[in-house]
């Protein structure tokens, strides 16, 4: 292995040196204890130091960087207390996930590492989110993330280039080419001769390095750094390596031939670098003795401290608790001046209102700049607030999702507008895996709202009339809102900004231009989990959202003689069940109206929480009505036979006759 000695000064090679030596030292005794069975699973990076210490190195400290699983060497170089990180594996209270995460599934702000989960692929959009957020501040900054070569093969990978490419992001794609992924050679993974051949395709500067060679790692990555600060752009990099074990402990070796194994050990990073030290006298063989002991004791101080730490006590309150980021709501009352509007411009004032009072609020999605949104709900405000905060987007939803998670860790609030919301289930994986969990796993919020146009009525076919609430009511971590008139459309939207956890809006495409309402013209804000009642009596409890309620409405309307407390529950996740339990205490009877499918709906759990809270004060069996189990067809008729809108006026009366 060559190195240029007059590439890198004498006490940054040796600094280089110490660097790569305490994670080998440490990964070292963790395969001893993993024998031991005082662990339970390790991930290794041995033979890899070169390219986490390199490029963490060639970083300043206050840039993010964004690691995998055999990045032991971003966490040391960084300076993370070994105790730390030695409880984070152990699943204790002073790791950084409250025994709720392993291995490097974590983030910290304080040492500007936000780590991986375990589908790979959304941390390069977050790199991308990051980055723009660094740009938009003007910071001077480079965000670095790493993937493997098995990771280039995710969708993921390539949206987060192009986004990167297409805005000019500084992010710093560092692959690291090590051979397999898991078992599977590099020969079954992709065709070209080169990974970093991938970055002609996106217009993207690419640069193919030895990642054994901690020399040239360094200086190329500090160069490329320096000049990515002084023009932003981003930089592909693929790092030539080998994993010298299993993908983890268990798996072992043996689908690797021995002969490549035994090639590779023999530009073992740490050796040849050790080598060359030695004889350029920057080492001696006593300095090398005093660097290991002084890292062994280091690392032998950390360990007593951390398996002494007594184990995480479980404490229900807390786990419940920290599934959302805490939101102190403010209410914000509204003016007496009041406009006639319709919901679809309820939601863009509402927006622009919200664009006017946070100054560094983002806008992402397709074609929302200059044309406005397919639904004209940001029309002109490019020129109100300028491209940087209206951006258009390719089509590339698990990036922009992703994207919109990275500009919440650098401190900048979003919204995502889903130009349909049945186009979130190629952003889903970001949605339910990252912005979900990312509060409960290490304390990082998900400042973003996704605005999603939904539902059938339009004859618009199976892919762009769901909706799809369902999918995220699910999921703990998001919240759900889905107002069904203009003045909650827009206090509801206000709050849903203001709030820092991730957030679901549904606004039903067949009401944006249909439904009128007196709308206060000033900024006003609504709480969540607190629903309407819109009309009141003591025969049945009727309880929906969303058009369902102008059904409900509808079908009242036709039946004067039927007295119902009319529900519309505004918020789904929180949802207000006190305000239902105390109606259906008082008419004994209850109808729940979705236009989702039946089965798995909001209708089902609303049911079920009734029968297991007020069943004795119950005349009749809980009803759901809902549309068919079948796809949303296109054609008029059949499109009018899948919604529930006649079933309900005969289930409606029906019950009423139990």
């Amino acid at each position: 292995m060559e190195y240029k000695g007059d590439s890198v000064d004498k006490s940054m090679q040796l600094k280089l040196y110490q660097r790569m030596l305490k994670p080998r030292l440490i990964e070292e005794k963790m395969l001893v204890l993993l024998r031991q069975g005082k662990i339970t699973k390790w991930f290794s990076g041995i033979g890899q130091e070169a390219i986490s210490v390199g490029v963490t190195s060639a970083l300043r400290p206050d840039e993010y960087i964004l690691p995998m699983h055999r990045n032991l060497g971003v966490f040391t170089t960084r300076n993370i207390p070994l105790y730390r990180l030695f409880t984070q594996w152990q699943g204790k209270a002073s790791g950084f996930t409250n025994g709720r995460d392993r291995s490097f599934h974590f983030g910290t702000q304080e040492y500007k590492i936000v780590g991986m989960i375990s589908h790979l692929g959304p941390q390069l959009g977050v790199a991308d989110g990051i980055a723009l957020a660094d740009l938009l501040k003007r910071n001077n900054r480079v965000t670095a993330v790493f993937t493997g070569e098995g990771g280039t093969s995710e969708g993921d990978f390539h949206e987060a280039l192009n986004l990167a490419a297409v805005w000019n992001l500084p992010v710093l794609f560092c692959i690291e080419n090590n051979g397999y992924g898991l078992s599977t050679p590099t020969s079954e993974q992709y065709r070209c001769e080169n990974l970093a051949d991938k970055g002609v395709g996106y217009g993207m500067e690419s640069h193919i390095l030895d990642g054994n060679n901690i020399m040239e790692v360094y200086s190329q990555v500090d160069s490329i750094c320096r000049s990515m600060r002084k023009t932003p752009r981003p930089v592909l990099l693929e790092f030539k390596t080998f994993r010298m074990r299993g993908h983890e402990e268990a798996s072992g070796t043996k689908y690797v031939p021995q002969q490549l194994l035994d090639a590779w050990e023999e530009k073992d990073p740490i050796v040849n670098f050790e080598n060359f030290l030695l004889e350029e006298k920057i080492l001696s063989d006593l300095l090398i003795e005093t660097l290991k002991n002084e890292i062994y004791k280091e690392i032998d101080y950390h360990l007593k401290k951390a398996f002494t730490e007594k184990e995480i006590e479980v404490d229900e309150t807390k786990e419940l608790k920290d599934v959302y980021k805490e939101f102190d709501y403010q209410q914000v009352d509204h003016n007496s001046i009041t406009k006639n509007i319709r919901l679809v411009d309820a939601v863009s004032q509402g927006l622009k209102q919200s664009m006017e009072r946070h100054n560094e609020l983002v806008l992402m999605g397709q074609d929302i700049a200059d044309y406005g949104g397919v639904f004209k709900i940001t029309e002109g405000f490019v020129e109100a607030f300028g491209k940087d905060r209206v951006r258009n987007t390719p089509i590339c939803e698990s990036a922009v999702v992703s994207a919109a998670m990275g500009l919440s860790i650098n401190g900048i609030k979003s919204v995502v507008e889903m130009q349909f919301s049945d186009f979130i289930s190629t952003g889903f994986n970001a949605v339910v895996n990252y912005l979900a969990k990312v509060h409960y796993r290490w304390g990082e919020h998900a400042d973003v709202v996704i605005r999603m146009p939904c539902g059938a009525g339009m004859g618009a076919g199976p892919f762009h009339s769901q909706t799809n609430e369902a999918w995220f009511t699910k999921t703990p971590g998001l919240k759900v809102v889905y107002p069904a008139f203009p003045y909650d459309a827009k206090g509801l939207l206000a709050t849903s900004i203001n709030d820092p956890n991730p957030i679901l809006f549904f606004e039903h495409k067949g009401l944006y231009r249909n439904i009128y309402q007196e709308v206060p013209e000033g900024y006003y804000t609504l709480p969540f989990g607190k629903a309407s009642l819109l009309r009141e009596g003591t025969d049945i409890t009727v309880v929906s959202y969303g058009l369902g309620v102008h059904w409900a409405l509808d079908a009242l309307n036709d039946h004067p003689e039927v007295k119902a407390d009319l529900i519309d529950l505004r918020t789904l996740q929180p949802m207000d069940m006190g305000t239902i339990f105390t109606s259906v205490k008082k008419t004994g009877k209850l109808i729940i109206l979705q236009e989702d499918s039946l089965f798995g709906g909001v209708a089902s759990d609303i049911s079920a929480m009734v029968m297991e809270n007020c069943f004795e004060y119950l005349d009749a069996p809980v009803k759901r009505v809902a549309s068919l189990e079948t796809p949303i067809p296109f054609a008029k008729n059949l499109e009018n036979n899948y919604l529930p809108k006649e079933r309900f006026v005969h289930a409606l009366l029906n019950l009423l006759n139990y």
